[in-house]
């Protein structure tokens, strides 16, 4: 039985040798594909940051650093709507 470390380091090598041997591409981006990379990492970060917003209590919920509220957030509304009233 062969020990994890053994083949890492085997694929280490491979892939050092592979990355050797290869010639260069000589390749051309036009500007409008950084710009679509751009966009793409954009929307990434875009997305990421909605999911936060999201999801956000229920992360700080699981980690105990709030706590889950039963009470629906359209109850607790009319309850202080009611108790300014008065």
């Amino acid at each position: 039985m062969m020990a994890f470390g053994s083949q890492g380091f085997r694929l280490a090598i491979g892939m050092l040798t592979v990355g050797m041997l290869t010639s260069s591409a000589h390749a051309y981006l036009d500007p409008g594909t950084g710009s679509m990379i751009l966009q793409v990492l954009l929307g990434g970060v875009a997305g990421v940051a909605l999911a936060g917003k999201l999801y956000w209590h229920k992360v700080l919920s699981l980690l105990g650093v709030r706590k889950h509220s039963a009470e629906p957030v359209e109850a607790r509304d009319r309850t202080s709507d009611t108790a300014d009233r008065s």
